[in-house]
């Protein structure tokens, strides 16, 4: 499958996509504000023990303390070590106590309000090799298929690795020399052993090691030789890609290029356009069909649909070829949008129980390509596909996005009527509790419209039940949910406020539609406030100069002058 690397450098931002058959897969952005510290090894004091939970708080220098648990909390090959007498398993009391000190590397970044988990299980990764400090054994990566290839490479580890060190071989290694694994193992070492150097001299909390930066770590971790493209858009960047592949494989040099076009990178690959679509709720499908993607905190919903696709065959041949696509495309969207934690998808209904097998092939064969690890669990009695996949970081949505501050996250406002009741509600508990005569409230123009109601009838029955005098401006800077009073006193008083023109006041204003039973007419707005302008009614769009001759409660009369 061919694949490409393109990299956009601006001053306060690094974004990296990787491309597959000419398709955005994946995406990482790197901000200074919000600097990834998953794989940054600390120095942390433990805040709390709590064996309730079987985990400790450690405090390393963010914002939230980090979360330990019981199994990340020993480190490997001390079993023997850290045992308690009577041959049980340490709890985290046996483990820790408050105010110890320990070192740990951060193995999940800090999400919503979730601090970082942490381990004390420190891996290094390389660009063949991770090490694995306080282990002794070698293992390979599953992706390495040859059973040849697997054992002529854990023999070359177990030969190289210091005594008492761990390592994994990673995919990239396959076909690698014993010369390129020598290179990766003196580099995790030199780099372990400044780890630890600062580890004795420095106090708690504090940082020892900080993960390499995006750039470097896209290159370690995915630039390969199935890789026919990495393009980058600033030279200070390409210069540095260079020197790092100069150690690392010079062999993958001539791939590297740097983009000379006058429109910025992203704009000329559309990577801007596929990012824009990956935030949005619905996603559709070639075929016609679309997917809906539903996120909460611990659950993620994906259902299926046709749309507009009507087969040309069956219904069951539809169903099935929107379903193979849809499998395709969740398996993208979960890499794109980064998602974590369990997934439910609800595939159309497939009578046919060899559609339904070859759907969930392509759903896990499609996940192949994904390097964070997923599980399909499989199909449940009500034709729903269950399945996981590991959450290490902010998904794309999380990481360029808030949850709305007006509907906190729920996706949905209140609609005009419910929000008219309520203010009609919350007025009436104002004047009740207030001597005023008069009383002015600004709320969206389409809750003023059903407060005034056709001809001010709404108002007037208002003002029969109250007793006293409203006055409705509607603005458009005031949120449908929101309603701010303005005035509240006597009736002079408020209407002075109330009203924002005054009879014989010329101005100028921009007619913004026909009256809407006076075609003759039209209207424009100040502060909200509607100005009915006779004879305007064909001059929408322009501006005109008029004179107020009448002004009421919940509208004003001009003529053009």
């Amino acid at each position: 499958m061919p694949k490409e690397i393109l990299v956009s450098v601006e001053t306060d931002e690094t974004r990296v996509s990787l491309l597959e058959d000419g398709e955005l897969s994946e995406v990482y952005i790197e901000r200074p504000v919000s600097q990834r510290v998953a794989g940054s090894i600390y120095k942390g004091r433990v805040e709390n023990v709590l064996p309730g939970m079987q985990a400790a708080f450690v405090d390393i220098g963010l914002e939230r303390n980090a979360f330990l648990y019981v199994d990340d909390a020993l480190p490997l090959g001390e079993e023997e070590d850290d045992a308690v007498d009577d041959g049980r398993r340490p709890t985290i009391k046996d483990l820790l106590h408050e105010k110890q000190e320990v070192v740990v590397q951060v193995a999940k970044e800090p999400i919503g309000s979730k601090g970082a988990r942490v381990t004390r299980q420190a891996t290094l990764p390389g660009r063949y090799l991770v090490m694995m400090p306080m282990v002794d054994y070698v293992g390979v990566s599953r992706r390495i298929s040859d059973d040849a290839e697997r054992e002529r490479l854990r023999g070359l580890a177990n030969d190289l690795r210091p005594q008492g060190t761990g390592l994994i071989v990673r995919t990239a290694a396959e076909g690698r020399q014993e010369a390129d694994l020598k290179r990766d193992i003196e580099f995790l070492t030199r780099l372990w052993g400044r780890v630890q150097s600062r580890a004795k001299v420095s106090r708690a909390p504090s940082l020892l090691h900080r993960d390499l930066g995006l750039v470097f770590r896209v290159v370690r971790d995915s630039f390969s030789d199935d890789v026919q493209r990495f393009v980058v858009d600033n030279r200070h960047e390409y210069e540095r890609i260079l020197d790092i592949l100069d150690v690392m494989d010079p062999a993958l040099k001539e791939r590297v290029s740097l983009h000379a076009g006058k429109r910025p990178l992203f704009e000329t690959a559309g990577i801007e356009e596929e990012i824009d679509k990956a935030l949005k709720r619905r996603i559709w499908l070639k075929c016609g069909g679309h997917l809906v993607l539903d996120q909460t905190e611990a659950l993620t919903v994906i259902d299926v649909n046709t749309g507009k696709y009507v087969g040309t065959t069956n219904l069951a041949d539809t169903v099935l070829k929107t379903n193979l696509e849809a499998a395709q495309e969740i398996a993208r969207q979960l890499r794109l949008r980064d998602i974590g934690g369990i997934i439910i998808i609800d595939f159309i209904d497939m009578e046919v129980p060899q559609h339904r097998h070859r759907v969930l092939e392509a759903l896990q064969e499609a996940l192949r390509l994904d390097r964070t690890k997923a599980h399909v669990l499989g199909i449940t009695h009500l034709g729903l596909v269950e399945m996981t996949r590991k959450k290490v970081r902010q998904g794309l949505d999380e990481f360029l996005q808030r949850p709305c501050p007006y509907c906190e996250g729920r996706g949905r406002v209140l609609s005009e009527e419910t929000m008219y009741r309520k203010v009609r509600r919350e007025i009436k508990r104002i004047l009740r509790s207030s001597s005023g005569e008069a009383i002015l409230v600004e709320v969206h123009p389409s809750v003023a419209a059903l407060l005034i109601g056709a001809g001010g009838a709404n108002l007037r029955e208002m003002e029969r039940e109250t007793g006293r005098t409203i006055y409705v401006r509607g603005s458009d800077e005031c949120h449908l949910e929101d309603m701010n009073l303005r005035a509240l006193g006597t009736r002079d008083e408020v209407a002075a406020r109330a009203l924002p023109v005054q009879p014989g006041q010329v101005m100028e204003l921009r007619v913004e539609e026909p009256h809407v039973s006076n075609l003759w007419d039209g209207i424009a707005r100040v502060e909200g406030y509607v100005i009915d302008i006779e004879g305007a009614g064909k001059r929408v769009g322009e501006k005109v100069k008029v004179e107020i001759t009448r002004a009421f409660r919940t509208y004003a009369k001009a003529k053009i002058v």
